[in-house]
C-alpha cells in the first residue's frame, strides 16, 4: 500500500492572499487566519486592501477585495513584497491578484464560481484553469461551494444565502489545514460573536471544521506546512491595528493625564475605527459624540479643550480640510487638542480605501495665516500607541492642537503589540491656575519654560476671562490690532513649538554614522526601508537609514546628521514633500526623491532596486 499521508515541510515564513468579491467576507478570513497566527506565536504583519464601494458589483475586478498576511518566525515589518498563496474565490479574484503572485506559489481556487458569466466579468476569454495560462503555478481546484453546501445540510433555519455566506469559513479551513494552523483561537471567536443565533454558529463552525477535514482527507495537498514560532521579546503580546492602538494611546493618555477623554468625530475612511474603538470604553471615562459633519466634529472638540477636557478628534485629508478653520482657531485660543489624521489617496474624495502620505503638507500650511502645529507621525500600528501619548503631551505642554499624522496602510494593517505594563508611563502632568489673591488673572502670560499659556477652566471664580479668533495682545488677551502685538504673539506661537525640540529625543541612525547614503523615511514606509537598508548592507553596500516621526519640528540634531551622507534618498507615498521641506529648512540640494503615488506602500523590493541604482550610479 501507499502511503498517502502529507508530509510537513518546515518553511521560516509564508505570505497568503486572501480574495474575492467585496461580500465573500476575505478581510474576516484574513483576520482569522492573522488571530490564529498570533495566538500560536508567530510574527505577523497584515495589509487589508479592500474597494471604496460598499458593495461593488459582484464578479468584477472593481469588486474584489483582498487581504494579505505575513507570518514568520523571524522579525518581519511588513506584509511581505509578494504573496506566494493566492487563495481566489472567483475568476476576478485570480484575474485581479495573479501578476503579483510569485512564479511557482500555490492557487487554491473554488472552481464553482467559474461560470461563463463570472469569467466573463473578469474579462476571461477562456477558462484559465483549463489551458495553459496558469503554467508555472501549483494549482488546487476545490469545488468550495458544493463541498460546503454539503457540509451545512440540514441546519434547521438556514437560507441557501445564509449558507453560501459561510463558505469564507470553509475556505479557511483548508488553509488552517495546510499550514498547521489551531482552530481554537476561530472556534472561541465564532461562539463569541454568533452565540446568540445557534443555528448561524453551528453553520460556520461545521464549515471551519469541514474544510479543515477536507485538507486532511483529500489526496489533493501532499504537503503540509509548519511555521515555527517567532523569537519574540518576553512580554505579553496581542494582535493590534493602527487605529485600535491609536485609540487606546489616547485613553491611556487621558489616565495619565487625570482628565476625561473627549472624542467628536465624523465617519469618515480610514479614520472610523477610532470612534468605534473608542465608543466601547465608557467605563475608562471616555465620552464619545458623532457629529453631523466635520466642521460640527471640530467645533465639539474646542468645546470639550476649553472646559479643561483632553479632546481629540479623527479624519481623513477631506476632513481636514473642511476642519481647517476651526483648527487654526483652536490655534489662536491656545487649547490643547489632538487631531488625528489617518491619510488617503487624493486628491478631493480620491481613493478612500488606499494609502497615500499626502497631506503632510496640507497639516503643516493648509491654514490661513502664520498658523505652525506640532506634526508627528507614528512608524508602526504598534507605535500609534506611543504617539498618541506623545501627542497629548505635546498638546498639554504647549497648549496647541497637535497633529497625529497617521496613514491608512498603519490604521488597518496588524502586528503582535508587547503590551506595556502601565506603571512604566510616565504621567502627563496638567497644572490649572488658581486665583491669586490681589493679582488680575492674565489668560496669556506664558510659562516661561514652555511658552504655554494657562489652562483656566471656565466657570473659576476669579479667572473669568475672553477668548476669540481675532488678533490679541499679549497677557491680557485682549482684541488688539496693534503691529507689535501681533508680531509679538505669532512669534510666541512660533516659539513654543519650536521649544518642543527640548524633550524630542536625538534622531538616532541605523548603518554607518556618515557615508555615501542615508534614506530618510517617515510614517508607514518604515518597514520596507529599513528591511531594504539591511537587504542591502547585507549585500556589501554602504547605506544607513533614519526614520522621522517628529515632523515639526525636527530633532535638533537633524540638520547635523543629514549632513554627514553624500546622497539623501528619500522614498515617500507622495510626490517629495518631505523631501521638500527638508530642502527648504536645511538648504540641503543632495535630497534624492523617489516618490509612489499607486494608492500601494513600498515593497522592499522596490527601495532596495532605488539604493542598488544609486550606487551604481555613483560608481
Amino acid at each position: 500500500m501507499t502511503d498517502n499521508t502529507p508530509q510537513f515541510e518546515e518553511i521560516d515564513s509564508v505570505i497568503i492572499r486572501f480574495a474575492g468579491d467585496s461580500g465573500d467576507g476575505m478581510q474576516l478570513t484574513g483576520t482569522q487566519f492573522t488571530d490564529a497566527s498570533a495566538a500560536y506565536g508567530n510574527d505577523i504583519s497584515t495589509f487589508p486592501d479592500f474597494p471604496a464601494e460598499i458593495r461593488a458589483p459582484a464578479g468584477t475586478l472593481a469588486g474584489v477585495s483582498g487581504f494579505q498576511v505575513n507570518l514568520s518566525s523571524q522579525d518581519i515589518r511588513t506584509p511581505g513584497d509578494a504573496p506566494q498563496v493566492l487563495v481566489a474565490m472567483n475568476p476576478a479574484a485570480l484575474a485581479a491578484n495573479l501578476g503579483d503572485l510569485e512564479q511557482g506559489g500555490i492557487i487554491i481556487v473554488n472552481t464553482d464560481n467559474f461560470t461563463k458569466n463570472n469569467l466573463k466579468k473578469a474579462h476571461y476569454e477562456n477558462n484559465p484553469l483549463e489551458d495553459d495560462s496558469l503554467r508555472g503555478f501549483v494549482v488546487h481546484q476545490v469545488p468550495l461551494t458544493t463541498l460546503n453546501r454539503k457540509a451545512l445540510e440540514n441546519i434547521p433555519g438556514l437560507s441557501s444565502k445564509e449558507v453560501d455566506r459561510c463558505q469564507n469559513f470553509f475556505a479557511l479551513g483548508v488553509t488552517f489545514w495546510i499550514y498547521d494552523r489551531p482552530l481554537e483561537t476561530t472556534r472561541a471567536w465564532i461562539q463569541q460573536k454568533f452565540g446568540k443565533n445557534p443555528a448561524i454558529a453551528e453553520a460556520n463552525l461545521r464549515a471551519l471544521e469541514a474544510g479543515y477535514y477536507f485538507g486532511e482527507t483529500t489526496e489533493a495537498f501532499q504537503t503540509r506546512f509548519r511555521i515555527r514560532r517567532a523569537r519574540l521579546k518576553p512580554g505579553t503580546y496581542r494582535k493590534i491595528t493602527g487605529n485600535e492602538a491609536a485609540a487606546l494611546g489616547l485613553v491611556t493618555a487621558a489616565q495619565k493625564a487625570g482628565k476625561p477623554l473627549f472624542f467628536g468625530g465624523y465617519p469618515i475612511t480610514p479614520a472610523s475605527d477610532i470612534l468605534h474603538h473608542l465608543a466601547g470604553m465608557k467605563h475608562f471615562d471616555v465620552r464619545t459624540f458623532q457629529a453631523e459633519d466635520e466642521i460640527a466634529a471640530m467645533g465639539s472638540v474646542i468645546g470639550a479643550a476649553f472646559g479643561g477636557t483632553l479632546a481629540v478628534t479623527a479624519t481623513s485629508g477631506p476632513g481636514i480640510a473642511l476642519k481647517s478653520e476651526a483648527m487654526n482657531l483652536g490655534l489662536v485660543l491656545e487649547l490643547p487638542m489632538i487631531i488625528v489624521n489617518v491619510q488617503r489617496g487624493g486628491p478631493s474624495t480620491g481613493m478612500p480605501t488606499k494609502v497615500e502620505q499626502s497631506d503632510l503638507l496640507q497639516v503643516m500650511f493648509g491654514r490661513n495665516g502664520e498658523s505652525p502645529l506640532p506634526v508627528i507621525a507614528p512608524l508602526s500600528p504598534g507605535d500609534c500607541f506611543d504617539m498618541a501619548i506623545e501627542a497629548a503631551r505635546f498638546a498639554v505642554r504647549a497648549m496647541t492642537p497637535v497633529v497625529l499624522l497617521m496613514d491608512g496602510y498603519l490604521a488597518n494593517s496588524a502586528e503582535p503589540w508587547s503590551i506595556p505594563d502601565p506603571d512604566t508611563i510616565a504621567e502627563i502632568e496638567i497644572t490649572h491656575p488658581q486665583v491669586v489673591e490681589g493679582e488680575t488673572f492674565l489668560p496669556y502670560r506664558r510659562d516661561v519654560v514652555t511658552l504655554g499659556r494657562p489652562w483656566a477652566i471656565p466657570g473659576t471664580p476669579g479667572l473669568e476671562h475672553r477668548l476669540g479668533g481675532l488678533s490679541k495682545a499679549p497677557e491680557t488677551g485682549n482684541v488688539s490690532y496693534s503691529p507689535d502685538h501681533h508680531w509679538a504673539m505669532i512669534n510666541d506661537r512660533k516659539e513654543k513649538v519650536e521649544r518642543l525640540q527640548d524633550i524630542i529625543p536625538e534622531q538616532q541612525v541605523y548603518g554607518p554614522k556618515s557615508g555615501p547614503m542615508l534614506v530618510v523615511t517617515w510614517g508607514s514606509t518604515y518597514g520596507a526601508a529599513r528591511s531594504a537598508v539591511e537587504k542591502a548592507e547585507a549585500a556589501g553596500l554602504k547605506v544607513a537609514h533614519t526614520h522621522l516621526r517628529y515632523l515639526n519640528p525636527f530633532p535638533a540634531n537633524l540638520e547635523n546628521l543629514l549632513s554627514r551622507y553624500k546622497t539623501i534618498l528619500m522614498p515617500e507615498l507622495n510626490m517629495g514633500q518631505l523631501a521638500l521641506l527638508l530642502r527648504g529648512t536645511f538648504g540641503i540640494s543632495n535630497v534624492v526623491s523617489f516618490p509612489k503615488v499607486q494608492g500601494r506602500p513600498f515593497t522592499i523590493g522596490e527601495i532596495y532596486r532605488k539604493i542598488h541604482d544609486l550606487t551604481a550610479r555613483a560608481n
